[in-house]
């Protein structure tokens, strides 16, 4: 049974920092690459940052850019990412993904989402 679990959610202040993490198992870890998306109320789902399964460069969208940092740990099966200089528009739902693309498709898994809410 595939699982994602993500944790490390809450309320912190702006300029604040929190870091999230995704806890899975069930599917080969080091094979998929492991991404963070998030969705603020009204708005659509978006990419926040992916950390390929091969051990190349992370990629970050430009709202986050020099800001948040995702790392994985492979012997623990765990993904994280660390949200430093937080901004009340970084309030959303964060869901962790593993995605492996082969010839034939791609599979996803999904967690269940962390709230994550900036405010004074």
């Amino acid at each position: 049974q595939v699982q994602l679990v993500e944790s490390g959610g809450g309320l912190v202040q702006p300029g604040g920092s929190l870091r999230l993490s995704c806890a899975t198992s069930g599917f080969t870890f080091s094979t998929y690459a492991m991404s963070w998306y998030r969705q603020a109320p009204g708005k659509e789902r978006e990419l926040v940052a992916t950390r390929p399964n091969y051990g190349g460069t992370s990629n970050y969208s430009d709202s986050v850019k020099g800001r948040f940092t995702i790392s994985r740990d492979n012997a623990k099966n765990t993904v994280y990412l660390q949200m430093n200089s937080l901004k009340p528009e970084d309030t959303a739902v964060y869901y962790c993904n593993a995605r492996r693309t082969t010839l034939g498709g791609s599979r996803d898994y999904w967690g269940q989402g962390t709230q994550v809410t900036v405010s004074s």
